[in-house]
């Protein structure tokens, strides 16, 4: 399987890390004690298995260390989409 980062062009995948989804959001901390604690763990435990197009955090690692967002479908390691994280978070 190949990535095309967007710095380096396409690469090996052994060039890159797969972290996970991309897309759980980091709960409050504040609020009731108890709910924030069932929060923090869906947040760290509690993962979607999806069969189609998955948006997928990846670090560049052996490249220009870059963090990226890829959407690549799991079944058939098809790439989609391939952008910078940084530039998600901005949007």
């Amino acid at each position: 399987m190949r990535i095309t980062c967007p710095y380096c062009g396409s690469r090996d995948v052994s060039e890159f890390s797969y972290i996970g989804d991309a897309a759980p959001q980091r709960p409050d901390p504040a609020g009731e004690p108890a709910a924030v604690e069932a929060a923090f763990f869906d947040y760290v435990y509690l993962r979607d298995n999806p069969a189609g197009p998955h948006r997928g955090l990846w670090y560049h690692g052996s490249g220009c260390r870059s963090w990226l967002v890829v959407m690549r479908n799991p079944s058939t390691h098809e790439i989609l989409d391939v952008t910078l994280a940084a530039a998600e978070a901005q949007r």
